[in-house]
């Protein structure tokens, strides 16, 4: 076991709870936003005329052919995206991540490990490590490159992810009960809040 200094401006601040719920907020708003739209019946490209004669056709009467019930014609209530754009803005998220990153600095759930390496792809042997070591529920953060052996052995672990440095986000960070950091991942993420 080595120790690793660690910036204060990215693993010592006072966890703000509004700050994070922000940024819970933000990111799951955006991971159910819905982009699907459908035509209704003033938005369809047809004629606005009356389709024929109100009266001595024998027919049904009917006005337009952008109603609902014929074929081609719009959607009567179809799904519409949102219209309300939520923003949160960059400094506010950057500093959430940090707030997130202390959060688990202060209660003793971050292990560093050297590298991120493995040298053959077996996840039993993976999944016995993690065992070993307690990880149930973790999140595993590397630097800009994955390593394709790690990547393969850990994906099919339950509860375990794996992402790149860039990757790194509030939700996952907060929802996991461990997070491991690689010293790149360190690194990385000290270079990126100088």
């Amino acid at each position: 076991m080595g120790s690793v200094s660690v910036s204060e401006k990215v693993f010592g601040l006072e966890p703000k709870q509004s700050i994070l719920a922000r940024a819970l907020y933000w990111q799951s708003w955006r991971r159910k936003r819905s982009f699907s739209k459908s035509k209704g019946r003033s938005e369809v490209s047809y004629t606005g005329s009356k389709m024929y004669s109100q009266k001595g056709t024998g027919r049904a009467r009917h006005s337009s052919k952008c109603a609902p019930q014929f074929r081609g014609g719009g959607k009567a209530f179809g799904p519409v995206s949102e219209k309300s754009e939520r923003d949160l803005p960059k400094k506010v998220r950057s500093l959430a991540l940090r707030h997130a990153l202390s959060d688990k600095f202060s209660s003793d759930d971050i292990l560093v490990i050297d590298s991120l390496v493995s040298k053959e792809c077996k996840t039993k042997y993976l999944a016995s490590l993690f065992n070993a070591l307690g990880m149930s529920n973790a999140l595993i953060i590397d630097g800009f490159k994955l390593d394709k052996n790690f990547q393969l052995a850990s994906r099919n672990i339950p509860n375990i992810n794996l992402l790149p440095v860039q990757g790194i986000n509030v939700y996952d960070i907060l929802r996991c009960s461990k997070l491991v950091l690689s010293k790149s991942a360190i690194e990385a993420l000290e270079d990126r809040f100088k």
